[in-house]
């Protein structure tokens, strides 16, 4: 089975059964018979605990500081992908620098050992406008700025109701990535030489197996979209009646 799957869906198979989902039961388990959220839960296992509640919230507050950045990026990709040239496409650019290179500006030509790819100075030198160091902030980004108010605007009115609301949103939320990813799959598999892309994607390298770095990966990727130990799934499983079969 592991021979088609690749070698890094060992670590995170094993990570899904020995940890997210037992993790996963036992909060949104606390969170309905208990009928509380991921700080105060705590008041009711052991005072002496009460701290990691505040721990959680913690971690949950620097996790929506930082993500609702990626959310902005995405949002600003979006809504720069209506022109009809790309701008990351191109070397053509005000910020773009003699070592650009890209395939539609140079002709497909062979870059040279120095050329930095117009994708990637369109992120580092037009999205994040990198300056010399943490010294020179150089101002705002405007078009980050407005992107970022509409990415919380957006999280306001999906919560400003209560769980209710949230549940209604999860419809799109939940389906239209697969939407989008359907869409990304049948192009991606048109594309000349995609199947030597997706013989590297499923024939595993089982030495990556012994590496400890695989492992941290797999971990942290299943911790962090199954919400563990942040608070969010006891705090959803409160809401539930008491006698609800959140098992089934």
């Amino acid at each position: 089975f592991f021979i088609f799957i690749g070698a890094f869906f060992m670590p995170y198979f094993v990570f899904i059964f020995c940890g997210a989902i037992p993790i996963l039961f036992l909060e949104v388990g606390i969170g309905q018979y208990f009928r509380s959220g991921g700080l105060t839960v705590w008041r009711h296992i052991s005072p002496l605990f009460h701290g990691v509640g505040y721990g959680t919230v913690a971690i949950s507050f620097v996790l929506n500081v930082y993500y609702i950045v990626i959310v902005a990026w995405a949002l600003l990709y979006f809504f720069y992908s209506f022109n009809w040239v790309l701008p990351w496409s191109t070397c053509d650019n005000p910020w773009n620098t003699p070592l650009c290179w890209s395939p539609i500006t140079h002709n497909g030509t062979t870059p040279s050992p120095n050329a930095v790819n117009s994708v990637t100075e369109f992120w580092e030198r037009k999205i994040l406008q990198i300056s010399k160091g943490i010294d020179h902030p150089d101002g705002f980004q405007p078009e980050l700025v407005c992107t970022l108010a509409l990415a919380w605007g957006i999280c306001f009115f999906c919560i400003w109701k209560g769980v209710k609301s949230t549940g209604k949103v999860v419809y799109v939320t939940a389906l239209f990535p697969y939407v989008i990813i359907t869409a990304l799959f049948i192009r991606g598999i048109t594309l000349p030489g995609a199947i030597d892309g997706i013989k590297f994607y499923i024939l595993p390298d089982f030495d990556k197996v012994w590496d400890i770095q695989v492992w941290m990966d797999a971990g942290t990727q299943i911790f962090f979209s199954y919400a563990i130990a942040v608070g969010c799934m006891t705090a959803l499983g409160s809401y539930n009646k008491f006698h609800n079969n959140f098992y089934q």
